[in-house]
């Protein structure tokens, strides 16, 4: 029978078929439906692990192909050119304002209080009057210094006209006792009178300066009563008041007044010793106050000590700060900006160039597209930036943010260079 022809369900096979008892046909069917339960696990392993080897051999290739790539990739890396830093170097350090001139006045003449012109807060002029004294029992000595005064001056016309009538006797008896006319005893007591009434007049004389010495100390304590300011300042300290028994004394004279110059300001700040070999005066300085923060004050360095602090290894400086309108006063906390040329030449660098490793701070230099790790000294961290003084020179460029791997020698090309800004 040809197998390509249907069946016809009432051919004599299909007959001889059916008539097959129903147990034989029962079996040969269970026997198809087992094998193919057998089958289909095997197939579906072999399948799993046809996929698990592609994808193992597809990660394979993966990873081969990465690792040519690796091999073969370029980085492009982020560059900025070294630029010198500049010729003077800015330092920052704290300070507190005083005054430029501080005198405490203390009573000269004793007495009584009899003005006070002046109080804490009053801004005053040179010359001005500051507080009265009042002592009579000075005017009464004054009056009896002047006649003694008067006494000495006509003891010493006295004095100076007896000189002259000695001077004249001597002078008329000279030749009479040359010629024998007179004894020699008169002539010698004419000659000692002389001497004797020419010492008198010396000694007048001196009584008159003396006493010209006195009477000047007695009117320059009545000078004293008035109590004047020295210079222009401020009153930041007043200890009498009107009807207060001053004293006038070397050594315990009475406290009166204390007055502050403020239209200069003084700074003193302590720089220390890697600073210290540039600073000199005339170098410019800005004053910055916290609790003013719009406005700077500019200054010179005026004064500075010529020797270093043995404890902290500093240099006293001292500042002179213009202060017209008086708006800095003495006391005040203030940080300092000193503009010190520099000694030696440094770079600025950015921090993000700086890499830190087991071989100390480095950083990445890139020439003819190769990459080559120099060590750099830095001198001062300047947060952003740091200054450094060795390893580099100006148009080296360096690698921004390099990376952990970045090994001497590596190729690399370079993204646009971003100059550095000194």
């Amino acid at each position: 029978m040809n197998v390509h022809e249907p069946i016809d369900p009432k051919s004599p096979a299909m007959k001889d078929n059916q008539s097959e008892p129903a147990p034989v046909r029962r079996r040969t069917g269970r026997r198809w439906k087992g094998r193919l339960a057998l089958l289909g696990p095997g197939l579906a392993l072999v399948a799993a692990l046809a996929c698990g080897a592609w994808s193992h051999y597809a990660l394979s290739r993966e990873v081969a192909d990465t690792a040519l790539q690796s091999r073969n990739l370029v980085p492009e890396v982020r560059v900025t050119t070294v630029q010198p830093s500049s010729g003077t170097e800015i330092v920052t350090l704290p300070a507190t304002t005083s005054a430029f001139s501080v005198a405490n006045v203390f009573a000269r003449a004793s007495g009584y209080i009899d003005k006070r012109e002046v109080d804490i807060g009053d801004r005053v002029k040179a010359g001005q009057l500051l507080a009265e004294i009042v002592a009579p029992e000075l005017d009464h000595q004054i009056a009896q210094a002047d006649a003694t005064l008067e006494q000495l001056r006509a003891a010493l016309q006295q004095a100076q006209a007896n000189s002259e009538l000695a001077k004249v006797t001597w002078d008329r008896d000279n030749p009479l006792v040359s010629k024998g006319w007179l004894t020699a005893q008169q002539g010698t007591i004419d000659v000692q009178t002389l001497k004797a009434q020419q010492a008198a007049v010396s000694v007048a004389q001196a009584n008159v300066v003396a006493e010209e010495a006195q009477v000047q100390v007695l009117h320059q304590q009545k000078i004293y009563q008035r109590v004047v300011a020295p210079f222009d300042g401020v009153i930041t300290q007043r200890n009498v008041d009107i009807g207060s028994l001053v004293q006038a004394d070397a050594t315990s004279g009475t406290f009166m007044f204390t007055i502050m110059q403020g239209n200069v300001i003084r700074t003193q700040v302590f720089v220390p010793q890697d600073h210290a070999f540039g600073l000199e005066p005339g170098i410019d300085a800005v004053v910055h106050v916290p609790e003013i923060p719009d406005r700077t004050f500019p200054g010179k360095v005026t004064r500075i000590a010529n020797a270093l602090q043995p404890g902290s290894r500093t240099l006293l400086t001292e500042i002179d700060i213009p202060n017209p309108d008086g708006v800095l006063t003495p006391g005040i906390y203030c940080t300092i900006d000193l503009h010190i040329p520099r000694k030696a030449p440094s770079f600025t660098i950015p921090a993000d160039a700086i890499i830190f490793n087991e071989s100390g701070v480095q950083v990445a230099v890139v020439e003819n597209g190769a990459v080559h790790l120099r060590k750099v000294a830095v001198i001062r961290d300047l947060g952003e930036e740091v200054e450094v003084n060795s390893g580099v020179k100006q148009g080296d460029r360096l690698i921004l943010n390099p990376a952990v791997d970045l090994a001497e020698g590596s190729k690399v090309t370079t993204a646009p260079a971003v100059a550095q800004v000194s």
